[in-house]
């Protein structure tokens, strides 16, 4: 039988109840070891397994899995899965230049298969893999060949990633993913901006990393950043596209703090619209942004007890729960 958005809806509001409240986040960052907040987790029934790292990925498959099994539309999480593909893509090349096991280090759920990916890579058939990365891929290999410049081979890679996540979102028929991932992109194309400054990265290095989303001023920000970091970050205080003024007044506190801004505004907005609606695919779109964001709270909490952070200090790097 077809599965229904009034079904998934359903199902979706119940397991909400089950995701980290704000009491949950209390009692985590009372956790004095990573083992203790490990036990934490899996006595709540968040995951199954010993350590962290298990509980997280268990909980993570568990995720994806629902979603396979509730989603009318898997498909609008295509955007998603994508930086799957993009993280394997890179894991794969880099490891193989340089020779030295990768396997582990690939992501799932993914759309490439990996040994399809595999084999595209180590004998340069990049006509195997899809349409929209095939190129760039080809072109990342060729600058990792020859130049060893990781972070151009990047910068390639992620902007075909951009331009295929949007492409995708617009085609879809909600809302929100379109905006979400306008937002996401836009976001990606700042953080590029103010790191080239910062490293005299060059127009060239912008040109090929930056992607085209509405309302972004590409040349604008291209010239500023040529001019320097404070120069740049001058001109987007100005700009109110997608609340960039306020971004850029946190990353004038710290990097750390814009970041947050940036994960709570989309957060945000999946709370405002996600779990407000009633209908269409928002609701089970919501839920796994939402799972993905406690992933983030997690390891921000499990880092500030690996490095015996003041709970204060944890406390101010954490994002907004969607439970």
């Amino acid at each position: 039988m077809a599965l229904s958005y009034e079904f998934s809806i359903g199902s979706v509001r119940a397991r909400e109840n089950a995701m980290l409240s704000s009491q949950d986040i209390d009692r985590m960052l009372g956790c004095k070891s990573e083992a203790e907040l490990a036990a934490y987790l899996s006595d709540k029934g968040y995951g199954e397994g010993k350590t962290l790292d298990e509980i997280i990925s268990s909980h993570e498959g568990a995720v994806w899995e629902y979603l396979r099994t509730t989603a009318p539309d898997f498909e609008l999480f295509s955007p998603f899965i994508i930086q799957n593909d993009i993280h394997n893509l890179k894991v794969v090349l880099k490891g193989t230049m340089a020779d030295r096991q990768y396997e582990h280090l690939l992501a799932q759920p993914c759309q490439i298969d990996s040994k399809t990916l595999i084999e595209a890579v180590e004998k340069r058939r990049f006509s195997l893999l899809p349409e929209w990365l095939s190129k760039p891929a080809d072109e990342a290999y060729e600058i990792i060949a020859h130049t060893g410049d990781a972070r151009l081979c990047d910068a390639i890679i992620d902007r075909a990633a951009m331009e295929r996540i949007l492409s995708l979102s617009e085609k879809s028929d909600s809302w929100f993913l379109k905006e979400y991932f306008k937002t996401t992109v836009f976001y990606n194309d700042i953080k590029i901006a103010i790191r080239s400054s910062r490293t005299n990265a060059g127009k060239d290095y912008l040109v090929r990393a930056l992607c085209e989303v509405e309302d972004f001023r590409m040349n604008s920000v291209i010239n500023a950043s040529l001019k320097g970091a404070d120069y740049l970050i001058g001109e987007l205080e100005k700009f109110s596209e997608y609340e960039c003024n306020k971004a850029i007044a946190e990353y004038k506190k710290s990097p750390s703090a814009f970041e947050r801004f940036v994960d709570d505004k989309l957060i945000g907005a999946a709370k405002e619209i996600c779990k407000r609606a009633g209908e269409g695919a928002e609701p089970i779109v919501g839920y796994f942004i939402g799972c993905e964001a406690e992933k983030k709270i997690i390891n921000i909490i499990a880092s500030g007890i690996r490095t015996q952070t003041p709970t204060e200090q944890i406390r101010e790097r954490l994002r907004e729960i969607y439970g």
